[in-house]
């Protein structure tokens, strides 16, 4: 593959810049990736348009986890119109709302919604976001809080947890590393033993709860929060929300009972069906595989914990989510037509406004898939590898590592793509440095490329959970990304100063977490101010 040196890393800092700029992520994503497809085509710039349309574009809507992924979104959508229409997220919003009733118990209980859907990144966000964002609109908590909460709990918690759609992924990628430097390591005990070094991801979730339960904020996220609950404007004068006026500005049908069980039991469908869809999709995948001892395995325990983790970690989520809201689409449509709330013809309607509100949001996500993939074909994070490699001593390789994998899924907005980049150099790099040890050096750098990868997830113009996060929640995505990007920097500084430079010297890992917890607390403390206290002055 031809790598371009200086010249890949030109169109994502354009994208974000331009979106920054001109507040407008659609054009500018579209713009960089026409000035990539450019360099690629030697400087035709009619040629890079035509690559951009077709091989960006459409080559990225071709891509069946792509297509499975804008289905779910628009058939999720489509259910949540016709909860929205039959009342049933102002139930359950009013319902909450007797139980979390203040700005901080409503973002708690996010924060903690955000914690049980962990199999995957992409269900928690747009289920936590759609779920609790009825709830967060009553306490006038901003649009921009609801999205840091969904993101800062989506791809940490997905990413660490022990049963997810990327524990496959995981576990192929330092199998496949492993098997290069000969080393007999089981990848899913290397996988457990990175996951103390994951300072990133562990101090973000924490430093969520510190947010949501101290009142505080700090930064741009301070004057959304004190604009929100001052002025009730949910989002800022001139900005966008990501999910158009036909979801969030839906208005109900008159006189019709307003029944909580109307939404939560389309949502727990997909929540149960998200998760049956995963088991035998890869039941499936597996038993049509080559991998005959973990068949074998299997068919002698079929219920044991270890089978469920491989099945799972072996399906595809993009299909499973798929069955998913279309099962929780009918399971809606039986519910408000049955109880004669609406008629077929209007839950149609319904359906179809919370398709359509999706529209924009899933172009940005298309283009972010773009420039992902274009990124991928300039070569610019095997530039950026490039830069460090060789350069680097063993102990600060873990720090090195992290750091890189921040700057590469910032810069190319997706995570797993920096992990297939980084984990096969980064993996033999450790082993050498460190004199063939598989230790703690070893399992760090691990840890370090899984969790810096997950940093660009959360504050990223260009990546898709941040995106999908802005849509979920219905926030102007500039907005999102400006205000989040403070709270996701400060962890990252909290990962490297008391984790990767700690564990460089040997300092236990768990001790490191405790400590960046307190810190992440503390910094909240002393560095936040309490939104109630600026709007009573």
């Amino acid at each position: 593959m031809h790598h371009y040196g200086l010249l890949s890393i030109i169109p994502p800092i354009m994208a974000i810049f331009l979106a920054f700029i001109t507040r407008q992520v659609l054009p500018a994503l579209f713009i960089s990736i026409w000035i990539g497809s450019t360099i690629i085509c030697d400087g035709n710039f009619l040629l890079g348009f035509a690559k951009t349309v077709q091989d960006y574009i459409a080559g990225s809507i071709a891509s069946p986890w792509n297509a499975g992924i804008i289905t779910f979104d628009i058939a999720l959508g489509g259910m949540i119109g016709i909860v929205a229409k039959s009342g049933g997220a102002k139930a359950i919003a009013d319902w909450l709302s007797k139980k979390a009733n203040t700005p901080k118990s409503g973002q708690f209980a996010t924060w903690a919604m955000g914690l049980i859907i962990f199999f995957d990144d992409y269900s928690n966000t747009l289920l936590v976001g759609n779920t609790m964002r009825p709830l967060t609109d009553k306490l006038k908590i901003s649009r921009e809080k609801l999205s840091y909460i969904c993101d800062s709990t989506a791809a940490p918690v997905a990413s660490m947890s022990l049963i997810s759609t990327w524990i496959a992924y995981e576990l192929g990628l330092l199998r496949d590393c492993f098997s290069a430097i000969d080393v007999n390591m089981n990848a899913y005990s290397a996988f457990i033993q990175s996951i103390p070094y994951r300072f990133y991801s562990i101090t973000a979730v924490f430093f969520v709860l510190a947010i949501c339960l101290s009142g505080r904020d700090y930064g741009p996220m301070l004057k959304a929060e004190v604009r929100a609950r001052k002025t009730g404007k949910l989002v800022a004068d001139g900005s966008t929300p990501l999910a158009s006026k036909e979801l969030t500005d839906m208005k109900i049908k008159e006189n019709i009972p307003l029944r909580w069980y109307n939404a939560l039991i389309p949502v727990f469908t997909v929540v149960i069906m998200v998760i049956v869809g995963l088991y035998i999709n890869g039941y499936s995948a597996i038993m049509k595989g080559e991998d005959q001892e973990l068949i074998k395995a299997i068919s002698a325990h079929p219920y044991s914990f270890l089978s469920i983790r491989d099945i799972i970690g072996n399906s595809n989520a993009a299909v499973a989510m798929m069955w998913a809201a279309f099962t929780g689409t009918i399971v809606a449509m039986i519910l408000v037509i049955s109880q004669k709330i609406l008629t077929f013809s209007e839950a149609m309607e319904a359906w179809v406004d919370g398709a359509k509100s999706l529209v924009m949001a899933l172009m940005v996500l298309v283009a972010a898939w773009g420039i992902g993939k274009m990124c991928k074909d300039l070569g610019t994070a095997h530039f950026l590898v490039g830069i460090l490699q060789g350069n680097v001593s063993a102990r600060i390789i873990p720090l090195v590592v992290f750091l890189l994998g921040c700057i590469i899924a910032f810069s190319t907005g997706t995570s797993w793509g920096t992990t297939a980049i980084l984990m096969p150099i980064a993996v033999p790099l450790a082993y050498q440095l460190s004199g063939g040890e598989v230790g703690s050096l070893l399992f760090a750098t691990i840890g370090a490329v899984f969790t810096g990868a997950v940093f660009g997830d959360n504050c990223s113009p260009i990546s898709d959970t941040t995106i999908m996060s802005s849509m979920a929640c219905a926030s102007d995505h500039i907005d999102h990304v400006k205000t989040q990007m403070p709270y996701a920097i400060t962890v990252a500084l909290i990962a490297t100063l008391i984790g990767y430079i700690p564990a460089a010297f040997g300092v236990n890992p768990l001790i490191s977490i405790f400590v960046s917890i307190i810190i992440a607390f503390t910094v909240v403390r002393v560095f936040g101010k309490k939104v109630d206290d600026i709007i009573k002055n």
